[in-house]
């Protein structure tokens, strides 16, 4: 079982890369002037945003460092 240090990293990384995507995504929707990708990919984006700051908080809580 990957401890709490181990979880948080993953999860930054997980979510700086999903939110890179929905930015791209997102970005493609603008440049095509499709609505849905924009919509789609701001969504995914901010899912990225959340996962990477839920990591970051992961790896402050770990025993390690408190």
């Amino acid at each position: 079982m990957k401890d709490l240090k181990e979880r948080g990293l993953e999860n930054q990384v997980k979510g700086t890369a999903k939110e890179m995507k929905g930015k791209i995504r997102g970005n493609l929707g603008d440049a095509t002037d499709n609505s849905s990708e924009h919509i789609k990919g701001r969504a995914e984006e901010l899912k990225g945003k959340i996962q990477k700051n839920f990591g970051k908080g992961e790896r402050k809580a770990a025993p390690d460092n408190v």
